[in-house]
């Protein structure tokens, strides 16, 4: 039996849609995009459903960042790193004149572009470990969330934690050595900046092939979908590089109804310092909260803030993708070297994207969209850090992919 036998995925089972999760999904999208948009606004309403339509193409590409790293890292598997390199240039293409002219639809844009220092690095780091513990990066524990694992509840709720404990010491860390933040759309231009980025993009792809090739003999293919036209529209599961096409093209949305890219973890910091004041403590006083933008989001209603209104409509997005490809059905056993790693791991995730200014969205998708030197930055340290997190995963019984190596016939 040739390899290419061997390691072909089984067909993906056909199966019905879940009723009740869909009709549960879809009515909390609706009820909830008219409760925003009476109480907050129409664009706020608009932003809660842009959040829902990622969270559909996050669950129905099975758009991972954790999974494709660590593929590539234990098996040199490389496409999910190649749906990635299309979603970031697809992205710099429509954001950096944009950002260059300082305007979208008569609407002021900027990116995120944050200092590069030792925070960073260490933030990114050790979110790289927690991607692999905790078992996804921020976009990927939202939508598994939302598509019925209970164990990422667990990542979530230390996530939220970890967010909240580095938002109260970020202080401390942004005072050690760094850079002032750098754009490259600002210091070379547009055009050098592009072909920069691009080359650098192509550069990566083709590295994962020939490295892809090295380890198979060939690319690895996908197994063939269950579903055509459009019930695989509708149902999924979608090719990568039409999820990273949407991706890119859903922040450039979110850039033009907010002003800036998508972004998630922020979101998390608030959420757990508003829980943090409802045990005792003065969150208030932590200078993370003290400028008058800061201030007032953990002051008012999270309906107010952007990024938790979008997190909102992910896992409701997520819920009801998983729901259309019959797929949501939650398990409640978690075994409990499993459970230990998700709550490290989400501790660290939260802790480390904070540090870093961003997590894989913020700092790496919207980062590296946005020009930022620091998206790159971010993108190498926690490269690194899931390398050292695929090597810890063993220990706490979780798995590392790998497919026979081509022996030939």
């Amino acid at each position: 039996m040739s390899a290419t036998s061997m390691a072909a995925p089984m067909p993906v089972r056909q199966v019905a849609i879940n009723t009740p999760a869909a009709l549960i999904a879809g009515t909390l999208l609706l009820l909830g995009g008219g409760a925003i948009a009476q109480s907050i606004g129409a664009r706020q309403a608009e932003l809660f459903l842009l959040g829902a339509a990622l969270g559909l193409v996050l669950y129905h590409a099975a758009f991972g960042f954790t999974s494709a790293w660590r593929v590539f890292i234990a098996d040199r598997r490389g496409a999910g790193l190649r749906a990635q390199m299309v979603m970031l240039a697809v992205a710099v293409l429509l954001f950096f004149p944009v950002l260059a002219a300082g305007s979208l639809f008569g609407q002021p844009v900027q990116g995120l572009v944050s200092p590069v220092g030792v925070s960073v690095i260490f933030g990114a780091f050790l979110f790289g470990i927690g991607m692999q513990m905790g078992g996804g990066c921020a976009s990927g524990t939202l939508y598994t969330v939302g598509g019925g694992s209970v164990r990422m509840l667990l990542t979530l709720a230390a996530f939220i934690a970890g967010s909240a404990l580095g938002a109260a010491h970020l202080h401390w860390w942004s005072a050690l050595p760094h850079l002032a933040p750098v754009s490259l759309v600002q210091v070379w231009g547009v055009v050098p900046a592009l072909a920069v980025n691009l080359a650098v993009f192509a550069g990566i792809a083709w590295l994962t092939v020939v490295l892809e090739r090295r380890r198979h003999g060939r690319l690895v293919t996908p197994p063939d979908a269950p579903r055509h036209g459009l019930a695989r529209l509708l149902r999924g599961p979608w090719p990568l590089v039409a999820g990273a096409v949407a991706l890119a093209v859903l922040n450039f949305a979110t850039l033009a109804l907010s002003g800036r890219p998508w972004g998630i973890t922020a979101a998390f910091a608030l959420w757990g310092s508003k829980a943090a004041a409802l045990i005792g403590l003065d969150p208030a006083s932590w200078p993370y909260w003290q400028a008058p933008g800061p201030r007032a989001a953990l002051e008012g209603s999270v309906l107010r803030d952007v990024t938790s209104v979008m997190d909102f409509g992910i896992i409701l997005g997520a819920l009801l993708a998983s729901a259309l490809a019959g797929r949501f059905s939650p398990g409640w056993r978690v075994p409990w070297r499993s459970a230990l790693a998700a709550v490290v791991g989400g501790v660290m995730l939260g802790y480390g994207a904070r540090l870093a200014y961003g997590c894989n969205i913020g700092a790496y998708f919207s980062g590296i969209a946005s020009g930022s030197l620091h998206g790159w930055v971010w993108m190498v340290a926690a490269f690194f850090g899931n390398w050292l997190g695929t090597g810890i995963r063993p220990l706490f019984g979780l798995e590392v992919e790998r497919l026979p190596r081509q022996t030939g016939c």
